[in-house]
């Protein structure tokens, strides 16, 4: 038997006695197949050095006129207009959780970035100036924004012991999707051209809108099982409530600082890698195999550990462990980087950031938002998966542009404080989860029922 097998028998149980998992599996594993269909051609766009394919000519010309030339700042000034987008939706996305139901709200999001993806087709397929940095951005807003959407509604399907039983497996899900999203990009791009690509990525989101219209039963079913709100009513409140919540509830401004240590951490490794890259492997195609062996192997990790460990370690010891692991792991990581800056090093330490993200830290975060309020888990936490993700984004690609006029060794130090914090920040959101209700609760079958007969 193969050390897999346990693991996968676990599975196959669990989608039996679950039938909501086999939708929320499907969801996410064509949410994430559809982004990451996407992710190389964004790439391609951030990693071009011809200002010219990027940016519109006025922004060029704009740049050129007070004396910078874009493109020596082509990540930063895309970093930038990332932010100020995010910026800019947040009060829109607001009013949709705040004026329209959930059946209306959740569909309407993606049918967005369904339009949204048929009109890049158009202006790739027109040579459109400029679409390269709005496609940029608009592929970062979807990515954070579509799977901030996902989980929040994942926290209203399922309760907390069944979050703390099935999201290992919903994370290996989107892991899967995250694995063969480029695949298939390798193997059309070629016969269908780039831009027929986001077609494939469009059908892959109207099957996710599906999987919402099937699993809101099940949410259904959870809320009025406790006594709560359906979740068909409109939430109310103010577009801004999002970071009122932040600021006031304790865990969710946890989550904040984490967030913004975990990204910071995350966010001076890419960008010093890419540098280290750039001096040992110089030719392209060297670069490239470097870099899809560091994906293939976050993604192999990655999914072992979700199927293996993330199930047993929520169950056994709560959220804790998968908190903490992750800064305790970069702070060790950095600390060798300093003395060993050398490419397979920041290579291993870059797949156990990544690959302990993806399987322990995400999924211990979102299985404290079913413990929380519907305006918590669509409001507070779209602020922090958004605007406080790319804001952090954009601060460390600036503080790494600083820092590294002192050596790669000043970046891993600084790295050092930003694992630091994370870990500090992981270990106040276990104090803080502790308030939270439910935490023993022993109800675990409320959503594994088949919905009656006209709950839908």
């Amino acid at each position: 038997m193969s050390a897999a097998q346990p693991g996968l028998d676990r599975l196959r149980g669990a989608l039996a006695s679950t039938p909501p998992l086999w939708w929320a599996l499907l969801y996410f594993f064509c949410l994430l197949c559809g982004y990451y269909v996407l992710r190389p051609v964004r790439d391609a766009m951030g990693a071009s050095n011809d200002a010219a394919t990027v940016f519109p000519h006025a922004l060029i010309q704009w740049a050129q006129s007070h004396g910078w030339q874009l493109k020596d700042f082509v990540l930063q000034a895309l970093f930038t207009c990332t932010f100020v987008a995010m910026i800019a939706l947040q009060p829109l996305y607001g009013a949709l959780v705040a004026r329209f139901p959930r059946r209306v709200f959740l569909p309407v999001v993606y049918a967005l970035f369904i339009v949204c993806l048929l009109g890049f087709h158009w202006a790739f397929h027109a040579g459109v100036p400029g679409r390269g940095m709005v496609f940029f951005v608009w592929t970062a807003v979807f990515n954070l924004f579509a799977v901030t959407v996902f989980w929040s509604y994942m926290a209203d399907v399922f309760d907390d012991r069944q979050a703390r039983r099935l999201y290992g497996y919903i994370g290996a899900g989107g892991t899967a999707g995250a694995v063969i999203g480029p695949a298939l990009t390798q193997w059309l791009v070629q016969p269908l051209g780039v831009a027929n690509l986001l077609l494939v990525s469009a059908a892959l989101l109207s099957v996710c809108v599906l999987c919402i219209v099937r699993l809101r039963p099940y949410a259904i079913a959870r809320a009025q099982a406790q006594g709560l709100d359906s979740g068909e009513a409109a939430m109310g409140g103010s577009v801004w409530a999002g970071l009122k919540l932040v600021w006031e509830k304790p865990v969710l401004r946890a989550m904040a600082v984490t967030l913004f240590f975990s990204v910071g951490a995350a966010t001076l490794l890419y960008n010093q890698q890419a540098a280290i890259a750039r001096e040992f492997y110089p030719t392209a195609e060297a670069a490239t195999r470097y870099f899809a062996r560091i994906d293939s192997a976050v993604n192999l990790l990655a999914i072992l550990t979700q199927l293996l460990l993330t199930r047993w370690l929520l169950n056994r010891h709560g959220v804790a462990p998968a908190l903490l692991m992750p800064g305790l792991t970069l702070l060790l990581g950095f600390g060798l980087l300093m003395a060993s800056p050398v490419p397979v090093m920041v290579a291993i330490v870059q797949v156990l950031q990544r690959s302990s993200e993806f399987a322990l830290a995400k999924p211990a975060r979102e299985t404290l938002y079913t413990r929380m309020d519907r305006p918590s888990r669509y409001k507070g936490k779209a602020v922090i998966d958004t605007a406080i993700f790319r804001g952090t984004d954009l601060a460390f690609v600036w503080i790494h542009k600083g820092v590294a006029l002192f050596g790669t060794q000043a970046v891993f130090a600084a790295g050092v404080l930003t694992a630091a914090g994370m870990t500090a920040g992981a270990w106040s959101i276990v104090r803080a989860q502790r308030g939270l209700p439910g935490a023993h609760s022993s109800s675990d079958t409320i959503s594994d029922r088949q919905p009656a007969r006209g709950e839908s």
